[in-house]
Order: C-alpha cells, then sequence, then structure tokens
C-alpha cells in the first residue's frame, strides 16, 4: 500500500540546501514511502508515477524572506516560483507532471540559513526539519502554516 510519498529534494554538499534530502533520510513514520532526490528530482519521476499515490509531499529550502528554519505550506504559484531555485532545476515543470500523478500534493518549504559549500544543517534549519517530522508523523501537515497571502517577497 503506497499511500503516501515524500519526496525530499536538495543538495546535501550546499548546508541548508540539504534539508529536504535529509528529512528523506531521517522519515520513519509508518505507511510513508520516503525518496531522497538528491540533485535531480526528475530521476525519481517515473518512480512516483507507478506508486501513484494518495498523498506526495515534496520538501526543500526555500528562500522565503523568513527567519532560518521556518517551515510553510506553499500554494502551487508559490512552489513553482520558490522550489529549486537553489538548485537551479526546471521544477514548474516537474511540479506539473508531480500533481498528474498524486492525488493530493503538498508542498513544503523550509528557510534555509546558508547554502554555501559545506555539509550539515544549521541548528534552526534542522529544528525545522524536525518539526515537519512530527507533523508527517502526526498526520498532521494542516499544522504546518500557509505560507501567508500578506507576506511581500522581494523579487
Amino acid at each position: 500500500e503506497m499511500g503516501k510519498v515524500l519526496l525530499g529534494v536538495g543538495n546535501p554538499l550546499a548546508r541548508d540546501d540539504g534539508v529536504g534530502v535529509w528529512i528523506a533520510e531521517h522519515l520513519q513514520a509508518p505507511g510513508w514511502t520516503a525518496i531522497p532526490a538528491y540533485r535531480a528530482p526528475e530521476n525519481v519521476l517515473g518512480k512516483i508515477a507507478s506508486l501513484r499515490p494518495e498523498l506526495l509531499v515534496v520538501v526543500d529550502a526555500a528562500e522565503m524572506g523568513l527567519p532560518p528554519g521556518e517551515v510553510r505550506r506553499l500554494p502551487v504559484p508559490a512552489a513553482r516560483e520558490m522550489l529549486g531555485t537553489t538548485h537551479g532545476l526546471p521544477l514548474p515543470f516537474i511540479l506539473r507532471f508531480l500533481q498528474d500523478a498524486a492525488g493530493e500534493v503538498f508542498f513544503l518549504g523550509i528557510q534555509p540559513r546558508e547554502v554555501g559549500i559545506g555539509e550539515g544543517l544549521s541548528p534552526e534549519v534542522k529544528e525545522g526539519a524536525l518539526r515537519i517530522l512530527e507533523a508527517l508523523e502526526r498526520g498532521d501537515l494542516e499544522s504546518i502554516p500557509l505560507l501567508g497571502e500578506g507576506i511581500s517577497r522581494s523579487t
């Protein structure tokens, strides 16, 4: 029963940019299949399509103009704009594909502190990652606030 899939996107060699992969590697919740997508989510698209999950959660570092470690659910337009910016992937195409492959798709962004070269997460971002793991284990993604309409981002 492949009901729920977590796709963790990122580059673990760029500090906080690896947070999605870190979450995928640490998810132990029953009923979840975790897929770490290191640099290229396109490599795992076929796998996700074959699983046809009811619920797909995509997690990535996202520049949201928030304090480091803050976690938000991203509506699709924001996800398109923010996810993958740190590693330059053609995410609009990928997001469209994922929305067709799964029943329901949640996009979660974590505000990074540093995305320079290096390994390991900053403490704030690790804390945000642990909050996401707890929400997944409780099956309570709605507890993660939606990125506010009122938050202005400088483009």
